[in-house]
Formats: C-alpha cells, structure tokens, sequence
C-alpha cells in the first residue's frame, strides 16, 4: 500500500515498528522504555543534488530500520497503517 507514495528529493518513508510487549523470558516489558524508535524503511527518494548537479544519493534503502525521535516527521495515514515522512 505504502507503494504510491514515493517520497521526493533526500526524504524517507517509515513505518512504525510495534516493539514486543514480552521478552523471550517471558518478562513484561514497559512501553515506554526510550524517546528513540525503531522503524522501517518502506520507500526512499532518489536524493538531492549538489551545485554541480551531481546526485547525491539518500544513506538507507528500503528495508533498513533505523532509530527516530518520539517527536518529528511528518505523519501519513494511508488506510489503517500509520507511516512517518522524514528529511535526511
């Protein structure tokens, strides 16, 4: 679904990670434990250029997790899935 919304320029669309509520050891864990995130990385823009119009490619690809702040971003439903729009 997230497939029609391709991001532009140097931005990233993530998908929130749900993190497990219990451990392999069966200990509940909190659900708040840190302000970082995990997500994945569901489409990527080609990147920007720079003055001598040289492309200058995004760092992450598509399938990478990686760590965002509780806060920032730009946040995208599309149906019942909730997605995140960030600038490199």
């Amino acid at each position: 679904m997230a497939k029609r919304l391709i991001p532009s320029l140097n931005r990233i669309l993530v998908e929130k990670m749900v993190p497990p509520s219990k451990s392999n050891t069966s200990i509940l864990l909190s659900e708040k434990t840190s302000k970082l995130n995990p997500e994945k990385v569901v489409a990527v823009g080609p990147g920007t250029r720079d003055r001598e119009g040289n492309l200058i490619p995004v760092a992450v690809k598509e399938g990478d997790v990686v760590l965002v702040f509780d806060y920032g971003g730009t946040e995208v439903k599309l149906g019942e899935k909730e997605f995140h729009l960030y600038q490199k």
